[in-house]
Formats: structure tokens, sequence, C-alpha cells
């Protein structure tokens, strides 16, 4: 990846971020502070809310590079990436490739499966398909999901079958595939990716049994702890892991990949996110910062992303 010391360097950026997803609310928040950040570093920025007034901005020749902060649909699918590749205007973060694959969680774990990297069992139905047979499949307790939605939106825990209509009601009300997976019941982590290399793992410790969406983004009782594991080697181990993970989904710029521990230890990766929150209870900042990174720091870092190879 290219460094840059001068802001000129990287012209006029737009920082998109709001959208139309289920997740406009958390982008927006993640875009202030991202906007706030450049600023601060001297980067010549502008806000812009959503794909459409991003075109008119370049098409107008008010940008020349994308710091791309939209969270879900649009922003994490390909979509924006599309765009901006047939623009030829540079951008952060994962191509086309690695954004779409990444976006469908069934399509990541068949990757990931293919290549003998550990993810839970799981079963894929389409809507309105009988649950019967994955269930027999998977068993409980199990998580049911929308295969293409963040944030823990539509995501809901299943111990009894009784639950288990509701449940698909939830998922159901976003388009696509449902996965039901395997619930791995032990520690919750995450890690970092930046320019292809892991940050210090984050182990979550929720004031609830679920990181849902409030403990991601509301409450201040959510405990993070960085690095997530007490061995070095464990902690080794598991950023190779990721770093591994991640370029095989196509990935690239920067990212974030959803770990499980087993009560035996072993380590189950569950998604990709390549245009994490950058919001105050965000977590690649927190790991940013334990690795030495601060967020003015991280953000720039970021956008050096833009400069990278030809993204896939």
């Amino acid at each position: 990846m290219k460094r840059i010391h001068d802001p000129a360097d990287f012209g006029r950026v737009a920082v998109v971020m709001g959208g139309d997803s289920s997740e406009r609310e958390v982008s927006l928040q993640s875009g202030a502070n991202v906007l706030d950040a450049l600023r601060a570093k001297g980067v010549d920025v502008t806000p812009v809310d959503g794909i459409t007034a991003l075109i008119v901005l370049i098409q107008a020749g008010g940008c020349e590079r994308v710091f791309n902060i939209l969270h879900g649909r649009g922003g994490e699918d390909g979509v924006l990436q599309g765009a901006l590749e047939a623009l030829g205007v540079p951008y952060t973060g994962s191509g086309v490739l690695g954004s779409a694959l990444s976006m469908d969680k069934v399509r990541t774990k068949r990757v990931w499966q293919s290549l003998g990297i550990p993810t839970p069992e799981f079963a894929v139905l389409a809507p309105g398909e009988p649950v019967d047979r994955a269930l027999a499949a998977i068993g409980l307790p199990a998580i049911v999901k929308p295969a293409r939605e963040g944030s823990s939106v539509g995501v809901t825990r299943v111990f009894d079958a009784g639950d288990l209509p509701a449940a698909l009601e939830l998922a159901a009300r976003y388009d696509g595939e449902l996965l039901i997976e395997r619930l791995i019941e032990g520690p919750e982590l995450t890690v970092g990716i930046l320019d292809g290399v892991a940050l210090p793992s984050i182990r979550i410790v929720p004031p609830g049994e679920f990181y849902d969406y409030h403990a991601k983004y509301v409450s201040d009782d959510t405990q993070y702890v960085c690095p997530g594991l007490t061995s070095p080697q464990e902690e080794a181990a598991l950023e190779r892991l990721c770093e591994r993970a991640f370029a095989a989904v196509g990935a690239s710029g920067w990212g974030r990949i959803d770990v499980m521990q087993a009560k035996s230890g072993e380590f189950f990766l569950l998604e990709v996110n390549t245009t994490p929150g950058m919001t105050s209870h965000s977590l690649v900042p927190k790991a940013a910062r334990e690795a030495g990174i601060d967020f003015q720091a991280l953000c720039w870092r970021i956008l050096e992303t833009s400069f990278g190879e030809v993204q896939a």
C-alpha cells in the first residue's frame, strides 16, 4: 500500500455515509467521526449521503477519491464499488468481488469450508421454505439470521423449537435467503484487518447473553478486552487464521472478522465486515488503539488503502 505524507495528495475526498440500508443511522455516526478525523489531519473532505448524491458530486467534478463508510446494502455488497470502478474513482476498502462475496454470509462460509477454514455448520432456507430438514441437520441451539444483513439485524438465538417461528419471521423481513447456523457457545471475539494485517483481537463481554444491536451501538455496559486472548500463541494463531480468511473471500484494504471460540478452544469464523463501524462503540478503532494507532491515524491509514493495487 502506498503511504501518504501530505494530505493534499489525497485530493478532494468524499466521505459517503448514510444511504438507505437498515444500518443507515450507524453509518451516519461512523461518517461524522471519519469526517472530523480527516479534517483534523488536513484532508479536503466533503460529506455525502448515499450513492446517488455521490455520483452527482463525482460527475460535477467535486471529488477525486472516496472514503466509503456506507454500512450494509449498497455500500458493502459491490454496488458502490462497481459504480466507482466504472467512473474511475479510487475508493477505500474491498473491491467488487470481495464486497459482494463477503456480504453474502452463505457464500462466504462455503468458500471457507472449501479451504478448511473453520465456520459453524449451517443450513440455508429460501423464504417460506419448510424448516424441518434444516433444523434436523443443525439441531438446537441455533442462530437464525438473514444471509445478507449486518449489525446483528434480524438475528435471533434459538434454544427451543417453540421460538423458531418468531425467529424465522424476523429474519424473513429482510430479502434473500435465511441462514440457520449452529450456535457456538463460548467467548465472542473479533479481529480487525488493516492493509492485510490483523490487529489485536477483542473479546466482547456483553451485559446480556447476546451481543445484539443494542449491545453493539447503545449500551455502555458492554466490556471489551484487548487483546482478547491471554495466550500469545493462541492470539497469533487467531490473527493468522483471520488474515487467511479475509484474503480467501477477496477482501482487501480493511475490515473485520467475527469469531466464536468454542469451549474446546477451537475458533469458528462467522462472517466478514468489509466496512466496519467507526462509532464510539466500534471495535476496529479499539483494536487499532491497542496497536498504537489513534483514531485520526486509523482514518488516514484506511484512506491510504484507496491507493492500493487494482482491486478485485
